[in-house]
C-alpha cells in the first residue's frame, strides 16, 4: 500500500492557531492543547485511507472531503499522492474555501 502525504494549508494552520488562541483567552489552554492533539489524531489515518471522509455536501466534489469531529469539520482535498487539509472549521459556521480548492487539480 502506498502511503499518501498529508499536509496542512495556510488556512488550516490559521484555523488551528485560532482554536488554540481562543482556548487560551478562555483561560483553559490545556483544553485547547488536548483538542488540537485530538484533531491531529483524526487527520493521521488519512495517509493510509484518504477516502475515509464523506464528500463535503455543500460542494459535491469527490476530491473535497471532510471528517467530522464535533464541534469541528476537518475539510481536506485529495490530489494525486497527497491529501491537503484546507480548513478546520466549526460545524455551525458556513464553510468558505479559496477558489483554488474547489476546482480539480490540473493533473487529474
Amino acid at each position: 500500500m502506498v502511503e499518501i502525504r498529508v499536509t496542512l494549508s495556510e488556512s488550516a494552520l490559521g484555523d488551528l492557531q485560532g482554536i488554540r488562541e481562543w482556548y487560551e483567552e478562555q483561560g483553559v489552554p490545556e483544553v485547547g492543547a488536548r483538542l488540537l492533539l485530538d484533531l491531529l489524531e483524526q487527520i493521521e489515518p488519512l495517509s493510509d485511507h484518504p477516502d475515509m471522509g464523506r464528500i463535503v455536501p455543500e460542494f459535491g466534489q469527490t476530491f473535497l472531503r471532510e471528517l467530522i469531529r464535533p464541534p469541528f469539520r476537518i475539510v481536506y482535498r485529495i490530489d494525486r499522492g497527497r491529501v491537503r487539509i484546507v480548513r478546520v472549521w466549526r460545524s455551525e459556521r458556513l464553510l468558505r474555501l479559496p477558489p483554488s480548492d474547489l476546482s480539480p487539480s490540473p493533473e487529474d
